[in-house]
């Protein structure tokens, strides 16, 4: 009878050092990849405002709160905000050379019959020219009694990011002087980064309307007269989610102020 020889065993090959070396190097490569992108996610979440922030005001020193709203926010019961001790809104008005809010008016008869001090915005296209967009402004607003300066929107948020300074620029200024041309106030809405591409160099001359979700105190060398420090307040007669500002003073700063707008007027 034939017999069956076993077979030796097969030794496990071990890495070698260079292989374990490789291996590690993965890993590692991994590791930083995955960290990358999440920094990446944060960093984006952040500067797109995904992340709620709760600025604290110090209503002793910044007692004038106030809303800014558009079509987007529904339909509004500005007697329900003004019980509240809101005192302003910004209503938007227009948009770009031709588009207008189909709830301007209606927010504006609103907030004006509520004794809200009201003013109107238009946001800025950088691809479009500013002398016709101030007049899509003008014509939009009508014959609306403002008490508050016609206001600029000027951000890169959801607008042309292939239009380079040098065409925003003499579109912005442009705009602005169309306006003033006609005797209107003027005020520059926009946030960090617009006010270092935008206002800080060419448009420094007028009042502005800061975006930042800072408290008010440690932003007093940007020296603006309104900040805009949320965009999820909950405000009764609102549904949903509302952006909510502050004037930049005490009361007595905000009726000064008011009365320089008026007299500017006349």
């Amino acid at each position: 009878m034939a017999t069956t020889r076993k077979k030796a065993p097969v030794a496990k090959k071990k890495p070698t050092p260079a292989q374990g070396g490789t291996d590690y190097i993965k890993w590692v490569l991994l590791a930083g990849t995955a960290a990358a992108v999440v920094a990446i996610a944060y960093l984006l979440a952040d500067r797109y405002n995904l992340f709620h922030r709760t600025v604290d005001i110090d209503r002793a020193h910044f007692p004038v709160q106030g809303i800014d709203v558009s079509k987007h926010n529904g339909s509004i019961d500005f007697e329900a905000v003004a019980a509240q001790g809101y005192k302003f809104v910004f209503i938007k008005a227009s948009e770009g050379a031709t588009y207008r809010d189909a709830n301007f008016k209606n927010n504006y008869t609103g907030a004006h019959k509520a004794g809200l001090k009201v003013g109107a915005y238009h946001f800025f296209r950088k691809n479009r020219d500013g002398e016709a967009q101030a007049a899509n402004f003008v014509n939009a607003v009508g014959d609306c009694r403002l008490d508050l300066p016609l206001v600029l929107d000027v951000e890169d948020w959801d607008n042309d990011h292939f239009v380079g300074n040098d065409k925003v620029v003499p579109r912005l200024t442009a705009m602005v002087k169309a306006l003033q041309g006609q005797g209107l106030q003027v005020m520059v809405y926009t946030n960090g980064d617009g006010y270092r591409k935008y206002y800080r160099d060419h448009l420094s001359h007028l009042p502005l309307w800061l975006c930042s979700f800072t408290a008010p105190d440690s932003l007093r060398s940007f020296g603006h007269v309104f900040q805009q420090y949320s965009h999820w307040g909950q405000v009764d007669g609102i549904k949903g989610d509302v952006d909510l500002n502050v004037f930049c003073g005490s009361e007595r700063d905000w009726n000064k102020q008011l009365q320089q707008w008026q007299n500017s007027k006349q």
